[in-house]
């Protein structure tokens, strides 16, 4: 991917173009790895796509572009025209299809990505500017974890983004850095869509018991405390790791499971 010689005005008048047609644009980040981020963003846009919503990902984490494994799309070519890049396209049926960007699609296999802060900038800055978005109800953007080069920067060019969503464990250590996430996003003025609580619970599925492996309900305080809407439980479900291993999102086939009902009422309250 060649970053074109434009200047930091003809850049920013091109993410107009590209992203200001799109009418929910949302980051989904985390305080630290592991909670299950990625996983997260790309079910709400399945997720919202089945609620007849047009919604596309892109995967804005650099050194970790693990969106295109989760959906299956890690084979795909990326074409381009005049123009510019056209994302990478789930086809859904009735003409309708959820679209996706990733440094991964422009990456030998396990290559890693070896680059100081300026060119992952650039390459921050040709996602937004150089890619052709369809006609968008949310853009979902899956952040690296923490508040470093890659979240500035997608907080600072995405115009009028609409906000973030913070996903989080209940352990100590996950709600710790949470909490710096909902203070990045106020202190750059994009709105706290709400918390998440990833991994809450799981059900034995021999007796039924329920059991709080990593606790249960610690995002929904650290929520109250920081004066932030709280938007839901996830509990563990071991198909959510078997459907993202195997690139299917985990929605489409258990939206009737107890996580599958938990990520549709928590996209409800999204959307509202």
């Amino acid at each position: 991917m060649k970053n074109k010689q434009l200047t930091l005005e003809e850049r920013k008048e091109l993410i107009e173009k590209r992203i200001g047609k799109i009418k929910n644009k949302i980051m989904v980040m985390s305080g630290k790895g592991g909670v299950g981020k990625t996983t997260v963003a790309v079910n709400l846009a399945f997720a919202l796509q089945m609620k007849g919503f047009n919604s596309g990902v892109l995967d804005a984490d650099i050194h970790g572009p693990n969106v295109p494994k989760m959906l299956g799309l890690e084979k795909s070519k990326l074409d381009t025209t005049s123009e510019g890049i056209l994302p990478a396209k789930i086809p859904l049926g009735a003409g309708r299809a959820l679209e996706v960007m990733s440094l991964a699609f422009f990456l030998e296999k396990d290559s890693p990505v070896i680059w100081r802060g300026p060119l992952k900038m650039g390459a921050l800055q040709q996602f937004l500017s150089d890619v052709v978005w369809g006609d968008l109800d949310y853009l979902i953007a899956d952040l690296p974890p923490g508040t470093g080069d890659e979240p500035l920067s997608i907080a600072q060019l995405i115009p009028d983004i609409t906000g973030s969503i913070i996903v989080t464990t209940p352990q100590d250590v996950a709600l710790m850095d949470s909490r710096r996430a909902v203070n990045f996003s106020k202190k750059l003025n994009v709105p706290v869509i709400g918390v998440i609580e990833n991994m809450s619970g799981f059900k034995c599925p021999h007796c039924g018991k329920e059991i709080d492996l990593f606790g249960t309900g610690g995002g929904e305080r650290a929520a109250r405390e920081l004066g932030v809407p709280f938007l839901g439980r996830i509990p563990i479900d071991p198909a959510i790791v078997k459907d993202s291993d195997e690139g299917k999102p985990f929605i489409l086939k258990h939206h009737d499971s107890e996580a599958g009902k938990a990520f549709n009422e928590i996209v409800d309250r999204i959307i509202k």
